[in-house]
């Protein structure tokens, strides 16, 4: 998938109409079913399954549906499963640039931008239940899935449940991580692919269960592990190129320290600051070619990496400095290209400057509990974004920089800065 990118001074993209918000349209019968039809051919060579729980309780209501995010592929599931129930849907900004972005209308999605606090998505969401009545599909993590489990999650999601009272649906996927993992450059992988889908609280239970009931029963919901399910059920993935890009995930080496050395190729993973080697297996899992396997388990790897940034953040040395490639998006009919940059990231949080001083951004460490970080970005390149909800910049390091890194070092320095206005209120 690609987006529409064109060249304009940044003087000019000032001058471009915003975002108009719109009231979400009812879902097109005629476009859905094409969507079903064009999904089942993905369905059938994935040979796709689904098992249900409480679902009766729900019936033919409304619901709010949320589901984990793993690829692309994910809204074929969702066709493939609830299909003719009429859903819409919570869609990024930039995914509905451009002419597919007026036929996702058409289909029933409203745009977001992702991790900016956005109060008119609320309101979109409760025209979308109540005025258009149909379901609503929401990917709680809005970002796909590094390391194969879940994307952190914003605190307070089970208040907005109590707030539109309908039924709350959960879809967990298995496989379609493995299908098309992010880091593995687009690259399909023949895997079969499940789903689970259960009722975790009808309207009545909405009603008796506190916020912090609400948030546990979907943390738990979204507690899973897709390397841990790979290994453990051995699901077989043989591609030749299944460590391609695996660097993205893992850009620290655990034996010699060094970042950004790493390479993922073909089934290997090597660091060329100090030669050692891992062979990833057909059922995920590493095993160092020359001495000790720190991490056979790739979570435990990228769990080790976000204690190293939360060090440096303690220490006050984390930093990222980098020049980088901008572009800007505010509205629907793509993004412009603007030049280059400098974005700067430490323990005050963001800082971006451009365009010859005419760009000057600054976003705060308690701004967003995430980072809108990706990889080849709509096959342009690995990028990280920030913004708010009128501008949405997408910054492409020119040099070797891990977006992987700087999602990390967001979350960590938005707890630490939560917890310590909390002590500070509390003293």
């Amino acid at each position: 998938m690609k987006i529409k990118v064109r060249a304009l001074p940044y003087s000019e993209v000032l001058r471009l109409p915003r975002l108009q918000r719109k009231k979400p349209l009812k879902p097109s019968r005629l476009l859905a079913a094409v969507v079903r039809l064009v999904s089942g051919g993905t369905l059938r060579k994935t040979r796709f399954s689904y098992t249900t729980e409480r679902m009766e309780l729900v019936g033919k209501k409304p619901c709010l549906i949320l589901m984990n995010h793993s690829s692309f592929t994910d809204m074929k599931l969702a066709f493939g499963i609830f299909y003719p129930r009429r859903m819409g849907i919570v869609t990024s900004v930039d995914a509905m640039s451009g002419f597919l972005g007026k036929l996702m209308r058409w289909l029933g999605c409203t745009p977001t931008h992702k991790y900016v606090a956005d109060i008119s998505l609320l309101h979109d969401i409760k025209y979308m239940l109540k005025e258009n009545k149909t379901s609503v599909l929401m990917y709680p993590e809005a970002g796909y899935s590094f390391d194969g489990r879940t994307t952190t999650l914003p605190r307070g999601l089970g208040g907005l449940m109590k707030r539109l009272g309908v039924p709350v649906v959960t879809v967990i996927t298995k496989g379609a991580f493995h299908r098309d993992p992010l880091y593995n450059m687009l690259q399909i992988r023949d895997v079969k692919l499940s789903a689970h889908v259960k009722c975790i609280a009808t309207e009545e239970e909405l009603r008796e269960k506190s916020v912090a009931e609400l948030d546990a029963l979907l943390d738990e919901a979204f507690s899973f592990d897709n390397f841990a399910w790979q290994r453990d059920e051995k699901i077989s993935v043989d591609e030749p190129f299944r460590a391609d890009g695996l660097h993205r995930i893992l850009y620290k080496c655990p034996h010699c320290g060094e970042e950004n050395q790493m390479e993922g190729k073909g089934t290997q993973l090597t660091c060329h600051a100090c030669g050692k080697r891992w062979e990833m297996d057909e059922f995920g899992q590493l095993a160092a070619q020359n001495g000790e396997t720190e991490y056979p388990h790739i979570p435990d790897w990228y769990s080790w990496q976000r204690a190293c940034v939360r060090e440096e953040l303690e220490k006050g040395t984390y930093l990222l400095d980098t020049e980088v490639d901008i572009a800007v998006q505010v509205n629907l009919d793509g993004v412009c290209s603007i030049g280059t940059g400098r974005l700067v990231h430490n323990l005050d949080g963001f800082h971006l400057t451009g365009a010859d001083g005419e760009l000057d951004y600054k976003q705060s460490a308690v701004f967003s509990h995430t980072l809108y970080a990706d990889y080849y970005w709509y096959e342009i390149g690995d990028v990280i974004g920030i913004g708010n909800n009128e501008f949405s910049y997408f910054c492409f390091p020119k040099s070797a920089v891990s977006v992987t890194k700087a999602r990390l070092a967001t979350e960590e320095l938005y707890k630490m800065k939560k917890a310590a206005l909390r002590a500070h209120s509390m003293a």
